[in-house]
């Protein structure tokens, strides 16, 4: 049996304030519930967690956002796939139900692709509901991917809720068959002007010209993978070689660099915990991590920094079976990884491994990485409001329509 209320507030009232909220500020964060908990336990502590100030330091005691949530599709070879979100944690997350394609996880929002009538764009705040829709840009996609952001100055995304953000959007466009890129600002409610990779060619009637004159030429495909936020430039990755193609947003340029290997085809692409571009793949039975530094000289380059034996660390289905690269954690160093087993995460530092879904063909796994924690209440409320968020406990997977990554849809055209 429990102690009563009154024991609980006799003994916890001999310690000082300060030490309730140092013991407090320790509650993991990937468990969000039992902050919650935590408040109802007595009043000093229900105190101590709405205080002023506590939440912005329990968030960045912290850091970096724990993972929520994972937004994947699943390839199937028949029908529509269902979009799934599977939770990690015990949180009341719920998308759009009209969203056909998952498309980006990033500073507390996810990005989706819905269609009514016509298609249109949903950035849309789990913890919240917030949902904000979005026109999509004037290209013509054929095959594409796009990435959302916190736009807000001097924010250190630890817990981005509201605010102003950007949405990137990057499609080989159907018509010409070149590949362009827009960015779109919250704040102006506007894309701006697409930009063209030039690849030797800055119109169609200039690459038709090299065909006559019996030039070679593949069209580069944009791989419908997750993109990579550093700095003013996000990364996304072509069919063409696995080549990397660089989104200088602010400058709107397009460019490509070369990845450290071409010959695997299931990568990712992720920020580095000392601000570079990280690139992960497993060949064999070994999870290969870059970095692209700076040199000496200034000109960058490729630094392999992580080689983990997967072999006796991933379960596998069938001897021979082989795990992929499917996604990655930006910031906590963790990468997802799918076996005829199910989906696994592993921590590059511990090299821990852990099983977070159940098996299958898994085209891009999307990391929703978030505080949960609940907004101040008024003192008068607060027992009420936080009991209204400890209700949301059970976990369960959501499906709704998609179509998958190599299959056409119905209009011809691909999708994540």
């Amino acid at each position: 049996m429990a102690p009563p209320p009154e024991l609980i507030d006799n003994v916890t009232a001999s310690l000082p304030p300060d030490l309730i909220s140092e013991i407090l500020l320790r509650l993991p964060p990937d468990e969000p519930e039992h902050l919650f908990r935590a408040a109802l336990v007595c009043k000093s502590w229900l105190r101590a967690i709405c205080e002023h100030g506590f939440l912005r330091r329990y968030r960045a005691f912290h850091g970096s956002p724990p993972l929520l949530g994972l937004l994947h599709r699943l390839k199937v070879m028949q029908g529509d796939p269902a979009a799934r979100l599977a939770r990690t944690t015990a949180v009341p997350l719920s998308p759009d139900p009209t969203f056909r394609r998952a498309l980006d996880c990033r500073h507390g929002r996810a990005l989706l692709h819905a269609s009514d009538d016509d298609w249109y764009l949903i950035v849309w705040d789990p913890v919240t509901g917030e949902r904000h829709r979005v026109p999509e840009p004037g290209i013509p996609w054929l095959i594409y991917s796009a990435a959302v952001f916190c736009a807000a100055s001097g924010c250190d995304h630890l817990d981005c809720h509201g605010g102003p953000f950007r949405v990137v959007f990057i499609a080989t466009d159907d018509d010409d068959e070149l590949v362009k890129a827009s960015v779109y600002s919250s704040e102006t409610c506007a894309w701006n002007k697409p930009v063209i990779l030039a690849d030797g060619y800055q119109t169609w009637q200039e690459r038709l010209q090299a065909i006559t004159r019996g030039e070679s030429y593949r069209t580069l495909y944009v791989q419908p993978r997750r993109g990579a936020l550093v700095g003013d430039e996000i990364y996304f990755t072509l069919r063409n070689e696995n080549a990397i193609i660089k989104y200088n947003w602010a400058a709107n340029c397009l460019s490509k660099i070369d990845p450290p290997i071409r010959d695997v085809y299931d990568i990712s692409l992720m920020e580095m915990e000392n601000g570079s571009l990280g690139y992960a793949c497993i060949q064999g039975s070994s999870l290969y991590v870059w970095s692209r530094n700076a040199s000496s000289e200034g000109a960058a380059e490729w630094v392999q920094c992580w080689v983990i034996e997967l072999e006796q660390m991933v379960p596998v289905a069938n001897r021979g079976d082989e795990a992929f690269v499917v996604g990655s954690a930006e910031g906590v160093g963790v990468i997802f990884m799918s076996t005829g087993v199910g989906l696994f995460t592993i921590e590059l530092k511990s090299r821990r491994v852990k099983k977070v879904e159940e098996p299958g063909v898994y085209s891009s796994v999307l990391p929703y990485m978030s505080f949960y924690t609940p907004v101040e209440p008024q003192r008068s409320a607060s027992h009420a409001k936080l009991n209204s968020w400890i209700m949301f406990t059970s976990i369960t997977t959501l499906q709704g329509r998609g179509s998958e990554e190599n299959v056409l849809d119905k209009d011809g055209k691909y999708g994540l």
